[in-house]
C-alpha cells in the first residue's frame, strides 16, 4: 500500500506525516487489498474553532472510497477520517466476502 500525504497551502509537518502513516498502517494490516491512500491536510479559518481538515481517498478494487473531517486539530481530524474510512471498508469487505460465497 502506498501512502501519499500532501499539505495544501501550508507547511509540511513531519510529525503529522508520521502520525498519519502509523494510523494508516493499521488499515493496511486489516485490508490488504487497499492499493493507495491519498491524504490531504488543509487549514481554513473557521469561526467554530475548527478548520483543521483531513481528507483521504482510498484506491482499491472497485470504486474509490473518500472521507473527510473538520476538527479542532489535525490529530482529531485524522482519527475521525480513519474511523469513517474503516466503516466504509468494512462494508466493502462484506460485499467481497458475500460475492465470493455466492460464486
Amino acid at each position: 500500500m502506498t501512502i501519499n500525504i500532501q499539505f495544501v497551502k501550508m507547511k509540511t509537518s513531519e510529525s503529522m506525516s508520521a502520525y498519519t502513516t502509523k494510523k494508516l498502517q493499521k488499515i493496511e494490516k486489516k485490508y490488504e487489498w487497499v492499493v493507495r491512500i491519498e491524504v490531504f491536510f488543509k487549514k481554513e479559518n473557521d469561526p467554530t474553532e475548527k478548520g483543521h481538515i483531513c481528507e483521504m481517498e482510498v484506491s482499491l478494487p472497485g470504486p474509490k472510497i473518500f472521507a473527510t473531517s473538520n476538527e479542532k486539530n489535525f490529530e482529531m481530524a485524522v482519527k475521525e477520517t480513519i474511523s469513517d474510512l474503516e466503516k466504509q471498508l468494512k462494508k466493502r469487505k462484506q460485499k467481497f466476502t458475500n460475492q465470493n460465497i455466492s460464486s
